[in-house]
């Protein structure tokens, strides 16, 4: 049923299996989905959260901080959690502690509680993207790996995508405890899955709490600074960022402990974080590449669905069927991208991805209105999300070439981390840029609206005129002329402001394109790279 850790494996190469390594890309895959799924499907439960448990709309957003927080800390630090107790006892470990908060989240009767209950569900969950991803880049030859990471692409970046329509058709139909209570059976089908059928290889086993000294100093150091970064980016335009102290010190605090962290790891023997990774020009390529997509995936995720129901009055259920279209079309793309990487280089597919992102992101400026219809919305989403197939799995591919195989769980931690990084600093961004173009573009329409302006006075004049046939008085209809033509300037300046960040995306990505060419080139046909030590 499982492998034999007391037999060595050359580095580089995976360990003999005795279970089929598709079935083991299936469990560490369900464990990692069910992780991602809950980054983004408490999200639209927030007001019935607050209004259940007695909490304002403010307090109740600590329910998504407080996990992406503990969750951020655990990530990079998962490869010496590996080293102090083995991955399969920590994979199980984190399934364990994910699934006991995640019940512990559905009992909470007070915000307090839910919010502890969440720090430990984050914690748990920082270990599972990055296991399940370790697990797969020793199950499979390096050659094979584009293949195997094409299931866990689903999770990591179609779960996001389809986490807020599950998430608001629970929510609504049920109670929002529900969308803890559905990780009960799946955590423990994978707890016992794992338990049956991962083992973990020669390199971890011969190795395991070798070294037991415990890095305070650095762990004190990444909670700190990390902590501040989430709080920071989460927090930050809610709080007019640098206008205020509080975000000030944040960023402070961010800076100095994040800074001497890798100042003091660099020097470490057994660092709790391996920062020298980032010597190697290609790793430190595709943690960039990495870090963009997250920015990316989950700025665009954003960025429709809040268009779709601000301004255009759609329902969480009918923007959320548009975000899912492009969730199933990865579904099917997500292998093909994988049968790529074994016949084109790495770098090709990433750069193709990138540019078809940036044109994705430029026709998005051209077609984004007032009166675009939900096919045209969802097509737009497919055009805005699909590129990203062939970006994530040659990149988590290539992330690894020219790093020695007992690196590989740092490397799968890292790679997270810097991910998931990534996509608070977009969401961070394209919130920012839409609440300040929002501003921009209304004061300069508002220009436009003087009494001198014969068009503007013209309108105001058959508006009230539609409105006094009505029945209003006519000084109510001109009031009320005078309030709609304000609130269309409104909305017409919002929608520009999306303009604005499309185009924002598209700069990004094209920038991007331009350096997946700083990759290395991976071996194809079956003749991996060889590893650097």
């Amino acid at each position: 049923m499982s492998s034999n850790p007391s037999v060595a494996s050359p580095p580089g190469t995976p360990p003999k299996l005795t279970v089929n390594p598709w079935l083991i890309a299936v469990v560490v895959s369900l464990a990692a989905f069910m992780e991602v799924l809950d980054t983004s499907i408490a999200n639209v439960a927030l007001p019935h959260i607050a209004g259940d448990l007695g909490a304002s709309n403010d307090e109740s957003t600590w329910v998504l901080t407080s996990y992406l927080v503990s969750n951020a800390i655990v990530l990079p630090i998962s490869g010496w959690f590996v080293s102090m107790l083995g991955r399969k006892r920590f994979f199980m470990i984190c399934i364990l502690l994910f699934t006991l908060s995640s019940l512990l989240c559905g009992v909470a009767w007070s915000l307090g509680f839910l919010l502890v209950a969440r720090i430990i569900q984050g914690a748990g969950g920082g270990g599972l993207q990055p296991m399940a991803q370790a697990i797969l880049a020793d199950s499979f030859p390096p050659e094979k790996r584009g293949l195997a990471f094409s299931v866990y692409g689903f999770t990591a970046i179609v779960a996001p995508s389809i986490g807020p329509t599950l998430g608001g058709w629970i929510t609504d139909n049920y109670s929002w405890r529900w969308i803890f209570y559905i990780n009960l059976p799946v955590g423990l089908i994978a707890l016992y899955l794992v338990y049956k059928l991962i083992e973990d290889p020669a390199y971890i086993s011969r190795n395991i709490g070798k070294s037991l000294r415990v890095d305070y100093i650095g762990f004190g150091l990444l909670a700190v600074g990390v902590g501040a970064l989430q709080i920071l980016l989460d927090k930050g335009q809610e709080d007019d960022w640098f206008g205020s102290r509080f975000i000030t010190s944040l960023a402070i605090t961010a800076i100095v402990c994040l800074v001497t962290l890798v100042i003091y790891e660099w020097f470490q023997k057994d660092p709790i974080v391996d920062v020298r990774l980032f010597q190697h020009a290609n790793f430190s390529v595709a943690s960039m590449v990495m870090f963009m997509v997250g920015a990316i995936s989950f700025a665009s995720t954003v960025l429709m669905p809040q268009y779709l129901q601000t301004l255009m009055g759609y329902t969480a259920e009918t923007a959320g069927l548009v975000m899912s279209a492009a969730a199933v079309v990865l579904l099917f793309e997500l292998p093909i991208v994988g049968q790529l990487t074994t016949r084109i280089q790495g770098r090709y597919l990433i750069a193709f991805g990138w540019l078809a992102l940036c044109a994705g992101m430029y026709y998005s400026t051209k077609r984004i209105d007032l009166l675009i219809s939900m096919g045209s919305a969802t097509r737009l989403r497919i055009f805005q999300y699909v590129p990203l197939g062939f970006i994530f799995i040659p990149a988590t591919t290539v992330a690894y070439l020219g790093v020695a195989a007992e690196k590989n769980n740092a490397v799968a931690g890292l790679i997270n981390f810097v991910r998931n990084i990534g996509s608070s600093v977009g969401t961070s961004l394209v919130t920012t840029i839409i609440a300040r173009r929002s501003q921009y573009h209304q004061d300069v329409l508002a220009q436009h609206t003087s009494v001198v302006n014969q068009n503007f006075q013209s309108a105001i004049r058959g508006t009230a005129q539609e409105l006094a046939r009505g029945g209003l008085s006519t000084f109510d209809a001109q009031q009320q002329a005078t309030a709609r033509l304000y609130a269309e300037l409104k909305v017409q300046a919002a929608a520009l402001a999306y303009i604005d960040a499309y185009w924002v995306l598209a700069v990004a990505a094209l920038i991007m394109f331009a350096m997946s060419f700083l990759l290395q080139k991976n071996r194809l046909g079956g003749k991996p790279a060889v590893p650097m030590h």
